[in-house]
């Protein structure tokens, strides 16, 4: 595991956060369908999954929002009627299913990190509620400690209260935790806990070169983390 190593002076991290949606799996393609079901139950155009894919990675409300902005600029859209758009949106998502995958590499990450008795966490924007199941369907669960969701917490990420929280859970200090995501969203997460952030080449980050927000190590496959 060089590349740890080499973040944490010779030894591994004693726990590791991870972002879910664009780190772990592809989720947009369900997203994209749900995103749709609801434009299309309000008489609006569907946006499909290309535009999805540039709009997620800050929660369902801002999903929302830019769906019915119709871009990332949503700040024109009625509170009244982004509100009254929601439910649909999260009906129509949990209806939709069997178009999320996850990425390569991902599950031997995870067996590599829990074999070596790293401590795991799960921290993402998405709704609690969809969680449990979107783990199971990955097969990824069973491996997290400990799982915020975006309405777990009053804040979510960019703030940092989700890995603070973790943190305090754990007993574990910023100075022993990693935290793995891709987008900037995660990378200032990670900033403002003083923790060290990966960032996947990979994932949602509204088109934007993950490198420009300088995280502490760029890895293309979950696998280099625990490489070597």
């Amino acid at each position: 595991m060089k590349a740890l190593h080499r973040l944490y002076e010779g030894n591994l991290p004693q726990l590791v956060m991870f972002d879910l949606d664009g780190t772990l799996v592809d989720s947009v393609p369900d997203l994209a369908v749900a995103v749709d079901d609801m434009l299309l139950q309000l008489g609006r155009t569907p946006a499909g999954v290309g535009r999805v894919r540039h709009w997620v990675g800050n929660g369902a409300m801002v999903l929302v929002r830019r769906a019915l902005a119709g871009g990332m600029e949503h700040s024109v859209v009625d509170d009244a009627e982004a509100e009254a758009a929601l439910p649909l949106f999260m009906e129509a998502y949990a209806n939709a299913n069997g178009h999320t995958v996850r990425y390569p590499g991902v599950l031997e990450c995870l067996q590599a990190l829990r074999a070596a008795g790293v401590r795991l966490a799960l921290i993402t924007n998405k709704p609690e509620r969809f969680i449990p199941d979107l783990l199971r369907e990955q097969q990824l669960d069973g491996f997290f400690s400990w799982i915020v969701g975006g309405d777990t917490l009053p804040r979510r990420k960019p703030e940092p209260d989700g890995l603070l929280w973790v943190m305090q859970q754990a007993g574990v200090t910023a100075a022993h935790s990693l935290f793995v995501g891709d987008s900037r969203n995660d990378i200032l997460a990670a900033r403002a806990a003083g923790v060290a952030c990966a960032a996947l080449t990979y994932g949602y980050n509204h088109g934007e070169d993950i490198a420009l927000h300088q995280p502490d190590l760029i890895i293309d496959n979950l696998q280099e983390l625990v490489a070597g």
